[in-house]
C-alpha cells in the first residue's frame, strides 16, 4: 500500500527545455548541472526533457531512480507542441518560436537569453515580458538563481486573443514605427 501512496504523491511534473533549431550548448550544459537538477527536484519536478537542437553537448540521461530527476533529450522533433502541452515548466531560448505558444497555453516559462545571438531582438522582448510578470528571464549563468527564486504563482497569465500589445513590442524592437 505504501508504494501506491508514494506514486500518487509523486505525480509526473515535466520540465521541457527547448533551444529550437539553434546551437545553445551553454543552456543545455546549465540545465545538465547537478545544482539545477537538484533545484528542479526541490521544486517538485520529476522529469527533464531537453531538445538540444544543433548543439554538440550531450546531457546525461537518467531514468530517475532513487529519487533523482529523470532526464531525456533529443535533437529535433517534427513538432514540439506535445512537449509544450505536457510540460509543467518550459525553459526556452530567447529566439524560440515556442515562447508565444507556451504563453498561449498558460504554461510557466523561463526564457534564457543567448548572448551569442547579438541580432536577436527577442531577448529584449523577453525582458519586457518578464517586467510585465508573464514569464521569467535569465541568462545561462543566472538560471539556477532564477529557478531558486521563482514563484510560479506570481506569474500573470498572458491574455490570449488580441496580440496587438505583443505586435507593438516586437515592432518596437525590430525598429518599425509605432502606429
Amino acid at each position: 500500500m505504501g508504494d501506491i501512496e508514494e506514486s500518487v504523491k509523486q505525480e509526473k511534473k515535466v520540465v521541457f527545455v527547448t533551444v529550437g533549431t539553434t546551437l545553445f550548448d551553454a543552456l543545455v550544459r546549465t540545465v545538465d548541472t547537478k545544482e539545477v537538477k537538484q533545484e528542479l527536484l526541490r521544486k517538485g519536478y520529476t522529469h527533464l526533457v531537453i531538445q538540444i537542437g544543433r548543439g554538440s553537448y550531450t546531457p546525461a540521461k537518467s531514468e530517475g531512480k532513487d529519487g533523482s530527476l529523470a532526464v531525456d533529450y533529443f535533437t529535433f522533433s517534427p513538432s514540439i507542441a506535445d512537449h509544450l502541452r505536457s510540460a509543467s515548466l518550459v525553459i526556452s531560448h530567447a529566439g524560440s518560436g515556442s515562447i508565444f505558444e507556451t504563453l498561449r497555453l498558460g504554461k510557466p516559462l523561463i526564457v534564457v537569453v543567448n548572448e551569442d545571438l547579438m541580432d536577436n531582438h527577442q531577448s529584449e522582448l523577453a525582458e519586457e515580458l518578464a517586467e510585465r510578470k508573464h514569464l521569467y528571464c535569465a541568462h545561462p549563468q543566472t538560471l539556477h538563481q532564477t529557478m531558486s527564486d521563482m514563484n510560479i504563482e506570481s506569474l500573470l497569465p498572458y491574455p490570449p486573443g488580441d496580440a496587438t500589445a505583443v505586435a507593438k513590442l516586437i515592432n518596437k524592437f525590430l525598429g518599425f514605427p509605432d502606429d
